[in-house]
């Protein structure tokens, strides 16, 4: 790892084992990107990067220079107006109406580690040797207003961090319409764009389409990140497949407004943009003011896009999500929700808490319905003091009695709404998001607060603050259940209205901030109706999201195989619900929805009394195995095997970091007759490690199960007859090898054709 600069000191170059990104000071000042890629090595004047001809129509910079224009120069953060003619990075209003920025190059300085983003969730490091940082200062000679470009280089793994700060020096105020977090200038177009969408219930669905002439984008004005789009793209070559070949991705450390946006030009080349919205934002910077963006993290690889998420994986478990969880498997629960709903009492409560310890589970979690005159959607949110009809003991009562069970309790919170039947709205009804002369919109019945100002947000720590202090909670899972409408703050001026959206994300960050300072060991789950807010910026505070609120173990596949490209299996909450599903009235067998569960968290969405006695010793098993192998689940090396949304059957895994252990998920929707023999190729094991699948007396090498493949014909080969075990629909198999430690003596043809490998080798 290293930051090299010429002795011109014109020419940066961040550099690990893996990649290469390197820039330079333009002619007229400006940064210019010469190459992101894999590892290589320059020579001392690397100009001739810059390819430069005189193209008709073009303007240019210089009167005596018809080459040099901007159109055509590849830069590290593009501005509008100086002969580029693309979407730029950043937009600047000034007091003379102008919009015409110039960030000329200023000086450099390089330092070790990472600096932390005030009020910002990012990446971090634990010691500085882990990184080391380039800050590049720009400044516009006519405004004085001041750009700062970092870049983060890791030691290990293909990443770059980045973010942008301006600084106001000037005397006049700006406005900062566009403030994007990362700019980067392709040399070219020849890209497939992979994105990230889905509505509510099927949330991260892979889109893949080619990149071609125009701009192609996904993005969230919803003031959440949703569950429309994910602030996450792939660019990759049309030949690279799970397994090889050149990729790009680039996710958003934020959780509002973001737009992720490539604009390819008539000449083929390619402006990735990501960052915060433009529309609506609107940010205005007094003199001495700054403004920074959230942070973005590309990565590159040039190993397929499994090993691409692994380092994604591996970055936001242990360098995003932080404190007492971040390396501790995560508790086995029970959500009271779908079991009840509203209708529960606390003698109900702890009849369900009591089944659900017999069975194993570790922690009960209390959802809606504890709080003020909350009977139903459309009263009681903001007030968060518990119903004594419902709850006679009060949370701190409830608690107790569930810590005498020897399990853990856990609260449900959806601390930034309201409901105008509720004493908080009452006594501050300014204090929502709200047009004046306007309708409100609600949605189920609730308004969101103003989380822009402090005196709301401190008001809400308050609550939540005496709740924790008093009662013995320790998970909370902190929902959010509808986007922002009549965009508009009472307590800001008419020419900052456009910093709503923000300084609404930053007053949640703020709440989270606050209570997992004070409340370490409490364990936090972000949500958003499921999977609305899944997002990087919410793991720097929740290690773990309720990936979506369809628990149905079928759909459950395409949603984590989706979200799993970015995201780690720690961070996704999976549940175990009843059948019928609640959401799409499927009926899938109990071991099939725990075989999909099993990859995430865990947990149960249902009252385990209403199960049959088999059930119960059933879940008692789940339960059982998930504990004995939940830290190879939740932080293993996972692999997508077989994608659900190109087959009728799909397949992933998990290895332990010494590639002793693995656990492969097998999935098939629809049962068939007659089909070919199918065989499924693993991934991660060691080549020369003899492996037991299943415990069973056959030894499989590595190698073996990697190329040949591991069998998984079963009776819808054929006709099944006779006491052959018969398939079914939506049906799943867990493979757990295990390496023969037992049998340290090779077979003769394995080491005879170990022996020929290593001699041709």
């Amino acid at each position: 790892m290293g930051i090299a600069v010429n002795r011109a000191g014109d020419t940066f170059h961040l550099y690990n084992q893996e990649i290469s990104y390197i820039m330079k000071v333009l002619p007229n000042h400006q940064m210019g990107q010469i190459y992101f890629g894999k590892r290589i090595q320059i020579p001392e004047d690397c100009s001739y990067f810059l390819e430069t001809s005189s193209r008709p129509m073009s303007s240019c910079v210089f009167d005596t220079d018809n080459r040099f224009s901007m159109e055509h120069i590849r830069q590290e953060y593009g501005v509008f107006g100086t002969s580029d003619y693309r979407m730029p990075a950043t937009e600047v209003l000034q007091e003379n109406g102008s919009r015409i920025s110039e960030f000329c190059f200023r000086e450099y300085r390089i330092q070790a580690g990472k600096p932390k983003l005030p009020g910002l969730p990012a990446t971090y490091v634990e010691n500085e040797e882990e990184a080391e940082t380039l800050v590049i200062r720009l400044a516009d000679p006519v405004t004085g207003l001041e750009l700062e470009l970092f870049y983060t280089i890791f030691a290990a793994g293909g990443i770059l961090a980045r973010n942008a700060r301006f600084v106001n020096r000037g005397e006049q105020a700006l406005h900062l319409q566009s403030a994007m977090s990362l700019c980067l200038d392709l040399p070219d177009s020849g890209y497939d764009m992979i994105q990230f969408s889905g509505a509510w219930a099927r949330e991260r669905y892979p889109k893949t389409r080619r990149l071609e002439q125009g701009i192609q984008s996904v993005g969230s004005i919803r003031g959440n990140s949703s569950h429309n789009h994910n602030p996450f793209m792939i660019l990759k070559r049309p030949t690279a497949d799970e397994f090889q070949g050149e990729a790009i991705g680039f996710s958003l450390i934020y959780s509002g407004n973001f737009l992720a946006q490539v604009e390819v030009d008539t000449y083929d080349t390619a402006r990735v943009l990501l960052g915060i919205h433009p529309h609506c934002f609107d940010w205005k910077l007094d003199p001495s003011e700054e403004f920074q963006t959230p942070e973005a993290v590309m990565v590159y690889t040039d190993q397929g896009l499994n090993h691409l998420s692994q380092t994604f994986h591996r970055l936001y478990q242990k360098r995003l999500a932080r404190g007492y969880w971040r390396d501790r498997v995560r508790p086995i629960l029970i959500n009271n929700w779908e079991a009840t709903y509203f209708d529960f009492t606390e003698d109900k409560l702890v009849e369900i808490a009591e089944k659900a310890r017999e069975c194993g589970v570790e922690l009960f979690v209390l959802d809606d319905g504890w709080f003020g005159k909350r009977c139903g959607e459309q009263a009681g949110l903001g007030d968060w003091v518990a119903n004594p009809d419902r709850l006679k003991n009060g949370i701190t009562g409830l608690a107790r009695r569930i810590e005498d069970l020897g399990m853990k309790f856990g609260l449900w919170f959806e601390p930034e709404m309201v409901n105008k039947d509720s004493d908080l709205y009452r006594e501050h009804p300014d204090w929502i998001i709200q047009a004046p002369g306007r309708r409100n919109s609600h949605g189920r019945y609730q308004y969101v607060l103003d989380f822009s100002r402090k005196e709301v947000v401190d008001r809400i720590y308050e609550m939540m603050d005496k709740i924790l202090s008093e009662a013995k909670v320790s998970y909370i899972k902190w929902d959010m259940n509808r986007s922002i409408t009549e965009c508009y703050s009472a307590a800001l001026p008419p020419d900052r209205q456009g910093e709503v959206y923000h300084r609404y994300i930053l007053g949640v960050y703020d709440l989270y901030e606050r209570l997992t300072s004070k409340f370490p060991q409490v364990l936090f789950e972000s949500c958003a109706s499921g999977g609305g807010r899944f997002d990087p910026g919410m793991l720097y505070y929740a290690p773990q999201c309720w990936t979506s609120d369809d628990s149905d173990a079928v759909e459950r596949i395409k949603i984590q195989y989706g979200t799993s490209y970015c995201y780690p299996v720690s961070s996704m909450g999976t549940h175990v619900s009843v059948v019928p599903n609640h959401q799409i009235n499927r009926i899938t067998p109990l071991d099939t929805r725990a075989n999909v569960a099993y990859f995430g968290t865990f947990g149960y969405e249902l009252d385990l009394n209403t199960l049959t006695a088999d059930e119960q010793e059933e879940v008692k098993g789940q339960i059982a195995f998930m504990k004995q192998y939940r830290q190879l689940f939740q932080f293993g090396t996972f692999y997508r095997l077989q994608s659900p949304f190109e087959h009728n059957t799909s397949a992933w895994m998990v290895v332990s970091e010494d590639r002793k252990e693995a656990i492969v998920g097998w999935y098939r929707v629809l049962n068939g007759v007659n089909l070919p023999y199918t065989r499924l190729r693993l991934k991660g094991l060691t080549e020369d490690l003899p492996y037991r699948v299943n415990g069973g007396r056959d030894i499989h090498y590595g190698s073996e199960l990697m190329n040949a493949g591991l069998i998984t014909t079963d009776a819808s080969s054929g006709q099944a007859q006779g006491n052959e075990k018969m398939c079914r629909d939506f049906e799943s198999r867990l493979y757990i090898l295990k390496a023969d430690q037992g049998d340290k003596q090779e077979s003769d043809v394995f080491k005879t054709g170990k022996l020929l490998y290593n001699s041709i080798r």
